[in-house]
């Protein structure tokens, strides 16, 4: 009595479930799940039915036993015979031993027994019943965690506008050409990488980067496949062919990112392998190597009872909790990590991640801008802003980097009819006429050139020294600046237990040190050639007691450093070929702090994948030990595969969720 009232309640709990996962969730679902899903409940009603009303029915024809197991068995078609048919293919295929296999086996044996015996129907069904719901949680877990990956996907353009005659016409992508040039409507997505000819507009980049926040863009900047034009009208020349763009090689590298195994996917698809034949051979041991030894043994050999717990025991070995939910896991990681921007090959790459203690910086283009920018103006007596008009005037004509930053401070037009006689002196600086006055501005071996007393400076950078008419008037500090989440990227390091930072550069002692006392950079190295640096990973990697080193670099100069190392994580640089195609992480949005949180999913995904693997096979040989001993029967075993597999689903899930980490 109490057993039919479980199973009574089991079957409610089933059909309020289908109904509040039907309001919920049909939006989520794929045309197959909510198919899946509506067999569940049709099935679960109809047991329902036949539990709480079916005694009468029956009794009414004579409790006729074969209209018993004729409604049994259709309840059983409703609900198992896609898993029949998938068991048929496999054995056809060559490939027996699989969860399909098991549960038809277990199910049709015990519904077989139930015949012989004139016994219960409900265990057989029970089996393929709960399977199924185990099976259909699975096939959401998947389905929400390819969710990120499906979003990202959305980056991929239908098509490109080419103005052809004064007419748009919208063509394939893989149709324009370098050199062409493209139009983009507010709303739509940039089909190719190219250069802003005309117009200006705000860029949606989340779906590369993970950023919320708009990037600006306008005549000559740089532009890339995969953003959402916002706002203005923009025509763009491409600089690469569609299959050469950002957005193919970012989907490329996302799709693939599920054929490169951990070692834990790789152990676990082997376990399985040998595992499923062993336990199918067990079970028939149990079904007969007792029975004979009883029989010879004078006693009654129960060959109904061992055959019982020979198929309790395959239902009980059923091993879809390790093999769905540690892929799940990885794949989840992945999806989670994408969706904010960090871009991981495999989940080999995400298992290393998880082991790293040690963290390799480059300098320049990943702890700094990479850019030089003005950062102090030290002047006598003419006031900054003169000061930095007579400098910009002077090097208006160049197109030296230090020039570039001066012009961009000054921040004006040059009016280049006030700017005469440049003369640029090779590794000193520039001399001009400005307004009608001799203009010089360079470092101090161009004062010493013409004569004129300078001061030092004891700021950190490149120091640009200004003369008016032989009259020293003060200097320019440019430097490349830190990024903004440079030192917080260095403390959420700790804060991950990595156990040590490193910076290497090519810059000089005095820059290094600066940059690395400021962000409380373990150990730098400076002044290397990129060869230096491949040398100096590799020493570093000697010193490794069992841990991963990781290299950061910005994917460009350094392809041997992040080859070389255990991990190599690239400033993507909003998806720079150099980056995507080097390294083994890429950071979409150049941010160094992503670092941190990488290895924090990665941690987190890997943590997942212990619980999972402990808390199943500890079930498992539970519950197995105690079939195989007959103190427990099928319904337990049901719950030990149907009830471990949607706990470590619903487990692996929460590796999606890596927004606050």
């Amino acid at each position: 009595m109490i057993q039919e009232l479980i199973i009574d309640g089991l079957l409610v709990v089933v059909i309020i479930a289908c109904l509040i996962l039907f309001k919920i969730a049909s939006d989520n679902m794929t045309k197959k799940q909510k198919k899946n899903l509506k067999r569940i409940f049709i099935a679960t009603v109809i047991l329902l039915l036949v539990q709480t009303l079916g005694v009468k029915v029956f009794a009414y024809f004579g409790d006729n036993r074969w209209l018993r197991l004729s409604v049994y068995l259709l309840i059983y078609y409703i609900i198992g015979s896609d898993i029949v048919y998938k068991a048929y293919k496999g054995i056809k295929n060559g490939q027996v031993f699989d969860e399909n296999f098991l549960m038809v086996v277990a199910s049709l044996g015990a519904l077989l027994l139930a015949i012989i015996q004139n016994g219960d129907y409900m265990e057989a069904i029970a089996v393929m019943l709960f399977y199924q719901v185990g099976e259909w949680f699975q096939s959401y877990a998947v389905g929400r965690s390819r969710k990120n990956i499906t979003e990202l996907m959305d980056i991929r353009p239908d098509y490109a506008n080419i103005e052809v005659d004064g007419k748009i016409t919208k063509v394939d992508p893989d149709e324009v050409k370098i050199g062409d040039t493209i139009i983009v409507k507010p709303g739509e997505k940039v089909p190719l990488d190219g250069i802003v000819i005309e117009g200006h507009s705000a860029l949606d980049t989340a779906a590369l980067t993970g950023e919320s926040l708009p990037r600006d863009v306008k005549v000559d900047d740089e532009i890339i496949s995969g953003c959402i034009n916002m706002t203005g009208l923009l025509k763009i020349k491409t600089t690469k062919l569609f299959g050469e763009s950002t957005v193919s090689k970012i989907l490329d590298l996302v799709e693939n990112a599920s054929s490169r195994k951990s070692k834990s996917e790789d152990f676990i698809a082997k376990f399985a392998r040998f595992y499923t034949p062993i336990v199918c051979y067990a079970a028939l041991a149990l079904a007969i190597i007792p029975p004979v030894f009883l029989y010879f043994s004078g006693n009654d050999p129960e060959v109904y009872t061992w055959i019982y717990r020979a198929l309790s025991f395959l239902v009980a070995s059923c091993p879809c909790a390790l093999v769905i939910s540690i892929p799940l896991s990885f794949f989840a990681g992945i999806g989670g990590a994408s969706k904010e921007g960090i871009l991981i090959k495999g989940s080999n790459f995400l298992e290393t991640l998880s082991k790293t203690d040690t963290v390799v910086f480059d300098k320049t283009g990943t702890l700094t801008k990479g850019v030089f920018e003005v950062v102090a103006i030290h002047h006598n007596k003419k006031a900054k802003e003169e000061l930095l008009y007579y400098a910009a005037s002077a090097e208006s004509a160049s197109s030296h980097p230090i020039s570039k930053s001066i012009l961009k401070a000054y921040g004006k037009d040059i009016d280049t009819s006030k700017v005469k006689d440049i003369e640029e002196i090779s590794g000193e600086g520039v001399k001009a006429l400005v307004d009608g006055k001799v203009v010089l501005a360079g470092n101090d071996k161009l004062m010493k050139r013409f004569g004129i007393e300078y001061k030092d400076c004891h700021s950190i950078g490149t120091i640009v020294h200004i003369a008016i008419d032989e009259i020293y008037e003060g200097h320019i500090v440019i430097a490349d600046i830190e990024k903004p989440n440079a030192k917080k990227a260095i403390e959420a390091l700790k804060e991950a237990h990595v156990q040590k930072t490193v910076m290497l550069t090519g810059d000089k002692e005095k820059v290094a040190n600066l940059v690395a006392s400021d962000l409380k950079i373990d150990e730098y190295y400076s002044e290397l050639l990129p060869q230096d640096k491949v040398s100096k990973v590799e020493a570093l990697l000697d010193e490794e007691k069992g841990g991963k080193l990781a290299f950061v670099g910005d994917g460009i100069n350094d392809a041997p450093v992040l080859s070389r190392a255990d991990i190599g994580i690239a400033m993507g640089a909003m998806g720079s070929d150099a980056a995507i195609e080097a390294a083994d992480i890429v950071l979409m949005d150049d941010d160094p702090l992503k670092i941190a949180k990488a290895i924090k999913i990665s941690k987190k995904c890997l943590r997942i994948v212990y619980q999972n693997i402990v808390f199943s096979i500890f079930i498992k040989i539970m519950t197995l030990i105690l079939v195989a001993l007959g103190f427990a029967n099928m319904w337990l075993a049901v719950f030990a595969d149907v009830g471990v597999m949607i706990l470590a689903v619903l487990n692996a899930i929460r590796c999606l969720f890596v927004s606050k980490l």
